[in-house]
This record gives structure tokens, sequence and C-alpha cells, in this order.
């Protein structure tokens, strides 16, 4: 008997959330022995990864399907067409329906690929899903952007913004509560916007109003990404005075120099980033914030970049996601006047070495701290404020424990 399709998701949360449910849909299609890999379509480099991890599945698994999808394969599916290790080309659209599994998993001999206009859907789907593991589940609540980021291919691969009611993302949590999960993490791609295309156009705050409500057995809820110059009062209420809302925000500041981000297409000025932590941070102790940041964005000069070096400690972040400058084709800063790689590579090291020296004072500040922990595993935790806790005594997987930290290592902290 052929097994079930595997799974390879490159990529963001969101993509292992839709994995999972195309899992779940394959499976019940009865669709037996494919390799589906998810992409991942943010940088060039992802691209890349994603050909070099088909050609790996391939030289594994002679002679067994392998099925392309996600982001990359949206924006480009020409170039996973031209793979002859590949199958099928599937749209993100395409892969969230039943109906694509099915026709997979009866032999269709239909077109090769598969990927319609993205701007075209109007609506995303609240796939009830199991979650991940036994500890921690995700839910999208949100797809797509209408924002056009000079950066930024994404638009592309994911389509317009679009939301799952409020209706239906509390059924669904309420059905992972009763499952037994202790956190509940909400996902999207521009996550702040959820609501503009419902009737009445209902803000973020809203809906993580009305899950704490409605699902008061929920012991945590966790955002996954925000655009902090988005965040209505109602949420910002909740960030500041709620606790069973994790005291963890990360943040899409991508620069600290107003030309830059004013290239860039950004909504927000460096000033109203760096007042927006100094509010968060003073209203609840213990909160801690991470961001995405670019280094080597088109025309930024070393004076510009020292801004960013600058926003780290000006906006007490703790976590960095760096991203070297990648030009994405089509869009306006692949036209823009581009550094050259060294630099671009230069200015990443040092951006992370910035961000780990942050993360260090981090850690350090911990130690002595009593922390409830949420275990992802017998040995190992996360903090309130999402930061790994290594156990030196086994404890039950998903279960939330009470900790005292004895110290850290470079990227997490250790408790008994």
């Amino acid at each position: 008997m052929s097994a079930p399709p595997r799974l390879t998701t490159l990529g963001c949360r969101l993509n292992a959330w839709e994995s999972e449910a195309m899992r779940e849909m394959a499976e019940t299609a009865g669709l037996k022995g494919a390799l589906i890999v998810n992409t991942c379509a943010v940088t060039a480099e992802a691209v890349r990864k994603a050909r070099q991890e088909i050609r790996r599945l391939a030289r594994e698994n002679p002679g067994a399907p392998i099925i392309v999808t996600g982001c990359a394969a949206q924006t480009e599916p020409e170039t996973f067409a031209a793979m002859p290790e590949v199958a099928r080309v599937i749209g993100n659209a395409e892969k969230m329906e039943p109906a694509t599994w099915s026709a997979l998993a009866l032999g269709d001999e239909g077109a090769r690929v598969q990927v319609d206009d993205i701007f075209s859907v109007r609506e995303t789907a609240g796939h009830l899903i199991d979650g991940f593991g036994r500890h921690r589940a995700y839910v999208q609540v949100q797809n797509g952007c209408d924002h056009r980021c000079t950066f930024c291919i994404i638009p592309f691969g994911r389509g317009n913004s679009r939301s799952v009611p409020a209706g239906v993302v509390v059924e669904q949590i309420r059905r992972l509560v009763d499952r037994g999960f202790a956190e509940v993490v909400l996902s999207g791609v521009d996550l702040t916007s959820w609501g503009a295309d419902l009737p009445g156009a209902p803000r973020l705050g809203n809906l993580v109003g009305r899950i704490l409500r409605l699902v008061p057995d929920l012991p945590r809820l966790r955002l996954s990404s925000i655009d902090q110059i988005e965040t209505d009062p109602e949420l910002l209420e909740l960030i500041l005075a709620e606790p069973r809302l994790m005291p963890h925000l990360h943040l899409s500041l991508q620069s600290g120099n107003d030309m830059i981000l004013k290239r860039m297409k950004r909504r927000h000025t460096r000033a109203q980033a760096v007042d927006f932590c100094a509010a968060v941070r003073a209203a609840r102790p213990g909160l801690a914030l991470g961001a995405d940041l670019i280094a080597g964005f088109p025309t930024e000069t070393e004076e510009m970049f020292a801004d960013t070096l600058a926003l780290v400690e000006d906006c007490g972040l703790s976590f960095l996601h760096v991203f070297p400058f990648s030009a994405r084709k089509g869009t306006p800063a692949a036209r823009m006047p581009q550094l050259p790689g060294p630099v671009i590579r230069d200015r990443a090291a040092r951006l992370r070495a910035v961000g780990d020296a942050a993360l260090t004072r981090h850690l350090q500040a911990q130690i002595g701290q009593r922390h409830v922990i949420l275990t992802e595993g017998p040995l190992m935790g996360r903090t309130e404020a999402f930061t790994e806790v290594r156990l030196t005594h086994p404890r039950p997987e998903g279960t939330l424990v009470e900790v005292v930290i004895t110290g850290h290592g470079p990227d997490h902290l250790t408790a008994k």
C-alpha cells in the first residue's frame, strides 16, 4: 500500500498552517505516495531553496510524484514547471480546495500547471484543523495584503486582503480548546487588516476581544505579527491590560530611517515606531518586542543604516528577523539603484550581531524570575513572551507549568 502524502513546508507559520490543512484534505481524498512542497517567495534565496529541496526529494524518492504549491509556485509557476522533477504546480487558492486533492487522488490528467489569478479570490475559508503537536494551535484569520510595499512580492502570491468571519474563528478556537490546546496563535499575512472586508469593517481588536469573552476556557491567546501603525484602540487596550493575551509582539518595522521607509512605501515613521514601542513597554512590564528588519535596501547609505542599527535599542527590541535585501522581479524596489551584494551581507551580519546582543540582555534579565511556560516537549517550553526555556527535569507536553529561570544559553533560557 502506498504511503500517505508527505509535506515539506518552507517559509512562514501561515504556510505551516496551510500545510496541515492540505495534509488533511489530501489524506481524506485518498492521495497516496505524493511529495508536496509548500514554497515561500519572500526572497530570491527562498525560491532557490525551494528548487534545491525539490531536487533533493527527487533524488531520495525516485518515482514519487512531486507537487509544488505555495507563494513561489503562485508568483513564478514557470520556474517550477520547467523542472523535470515536478509533476504538478498548484496555486495558493487551488491548494486550499478539497476538489484539487480529490482530482489528484483519482489520477486526474488535467493541466500540469493549475495557477489562476490570485487577485480574483474574494474569500478566505476558515479551515478547521487540529493544530500542531499537542501544545499550540495556529488559526488563520486573514490572508492576502492590500498594501504595496515596494520590496514585497507577497501580495502577488497571496492576493488582496480577506478575512475569516469572527463567528467562524470563535468556533474553531472553541474546538481547539475542547481538544486540550492551551494556546492559540492568530495568524495572517497582514493580521492588523483583519475585518476591513467584512460587514461593518470591524477591527482586529474586536476579534481579539470576542475570542477572549466567548472562549473563557482559552488560557493563552497570541498574535503572530502585527503592523504597529494599524493597531486599533481596542487592540492596544487589550495588549496593555489583558493577561490572557500574551506579552509578545512581533512588529513589521523594516527600517529605522525615514527616507528608506518612504522609499519602501511603509506607512509609519521612525518616531511613530519608537513611540509605540515605548508606550507598550511602559504600560506592560515584561512585554517583549521582536521585529522584521531589512538590511541593504536600495539607496541605503551607511548613515541611513546606522538609524536601523540604533532602532534596536531605541525600540527595546529583543528578537530580530533580519532580511538581507533581495530584489524580487516585478517590484518597484527591483528597479531602484541596488547596493553591492557584499555591502548587503555585511550590513545584515552587523544587524544580526546587534540583535544577538539585545537578545542576550533580554535573557540575562530573566534570571531569577518565575515564568509560567507552555511545554512543547518534555524538556522545552516557552514563556509568556515566547522566549524558549530548556528544562533540566521533564514535564508533560502541552501543559502550563511555573518555573524559576536559572540561566541562559545563546538563544534560550534554562530552568529547573
